[in-house]
C-alpha cells in the first residue's frame, strides 16, 4: 500500500513518544506578547526584560498513512494558520470559528487558546478521527478558553443530508478555517462547492462568512508542462476563477509562534463573497 509522511516530523523535534501503537507529539508555541505596563528594573536597578511565555499542544497522530487518511498526519498549513490566529486574536475573539478537515485538531485548539467563545471543529469520520480530535481536545484542556464542539462534515455528502447541528454551526459561525485539505480533483471540486454551500448561506441569513484556507503548493516536474507545477493549487485556481468570490492572498509578514519551517511554498488566502 502506498503510504505518505508529513515532511513536518523529519525538520524538527517534536519530542515523540510512542506507545502501544500511540504516537504523540509537543507542538511548541509562544504566546503573543501581551502589551506590557512600561519598562521594569529589578532591586539593583538592572533592565528586567520579560521572558517570553511558552505553551505546548499535545497531540496524538499518525506517521504515514495511505492518502484518503493524510487528516490523521499534522501538515504544516495547520500550523501556518495557527501563527495566524494567534497573530489575529484580538480581532477573532469575538467571532464564532468552524474549521473544515480539521484533522488531527491542531489549528482548532491554537484558536481556543485566545477564543473564549465556541469553536467547531469537523472533519469527515474516516480512520475514527472525530474519536481522535475528541482525544485531543481533552488532552489540551487546561490550555482552552473557549469550547470546541467536534462535528461530522463530508465535503462529499449531498448537503441535504447535513444533519441540523451541523447547519447550525454553520450559520452560527463567522470565519471558516481549512488548511492542507485538497490533494485531488475530486475533493478540490467538492471542498468548492462546500464553499459555495457556506458563502451562500450566509448572504441568506445575514451572517457573512470569511474563509481563510492555507494550503502548501506541491510542485512536480510534468512531461507534459516541461516543468514543475504546483498541480492541486493550480487546478484550484482555475476551477475558481470565475465564481462571485473575492480571493486574496494574505501576506505571510505576521510572527512565527509555532516550530515548523514556514516554507515559500505555503499561501494563505482569504475568501469572501463579492
Amino acid at each position: 500500500m502506498f503510504t505518505v509522511t508529513s515532511e513536518i516530523y523529519g525538520e524538527n523535534n517534536y519530542q515523540t513518544t510512542r506507545d502501544g501503537g500511540k504516537v504523540v507529539s509537543k507542538f511548541r508555541f509562544v504566546y503573543p506578547e501581551e502589551q506590557l505596563p512600561g519598562i521594569r528594573t529589578d532591586e539593583d536597578g538592572d533592565l528586567e526584560v520579560p521572558r517570553p511565555k511558552r505553551g505546548v499542544i499535545e497531540l496524538e497522530h499518525s506517521e504515514a498513512t495511505e492518502l484518503r487518511l493524510v487528516g490523521l498526519q499534522v501538515w504544516r498549513g495547520a500550523l501556518l494558520l495557527a501563527d495566524y490566529l494567534f497573530s489575529k486574536k484580538d480581532e477573532f475573539c469575538r467571532k464564532t470559528l468552524m474549521e473544515l478537515g480539521a484533522g488531527v485538531g491542531l489549528t482548532s485548539i491554537a484558536a481556543g487558546i485566545h477564543n473564549p467563545g465556541r469553536i467547531y471543529c469537523t472533519d469527515v469520520d474516516l480512520g475514527c478521527i472525530l474519536k481522535l480530535i475528541r482525544g485531543n481536545v481533552q488532552r489540551n484542556r487546561k490550555l482552552l478558553r473557549g469550547t470546541i464542539s467536534v462535528l461530522e462534515f463530508d465535503f462529499l455528502a449531498s448537503k441535504n443530508d447535513q444533519s441540523q447541528d451541523l447547519l447550525e454551526a454553520i450559520d452560527n459561525s463567522d470565519i471558516i478555517l481549512a488548511a492542507d485539505v485538497i490533494y485531488c480533483d475530486t475533493l478540490t471540486d467538492a471542498f468548492i462547492s462546500v464553499l459555495d454551500n457556506l458563502l451562500d448561506r450566509g448572504r441568506q441569513t445575514g451572517r457573512p462568512k470569511t474563509i481563510y484556507m492555507a494550503l502548501e503548493k506541491r510542485y512536480v516536474f510534468t512531461l507534459e508542462d516541461c516543468d514543475s507545477v504546483a498541480p492541486m493549487y493550480e487546478y484550484l485556481v482555475r476551477q475558481t476563477a470565475n465564481k462571485p468570490w473575492i480571493m486574496e492572498h494574505v501576506p505571510l509578514d505576521f510572527p512565527q509562534y509555532f516550530e515548523y519551517d514556514r516554507c515559500k511554498q505555503l499561501i494563505l488566502i482569504k475568501i469572501t463573497s463579492r
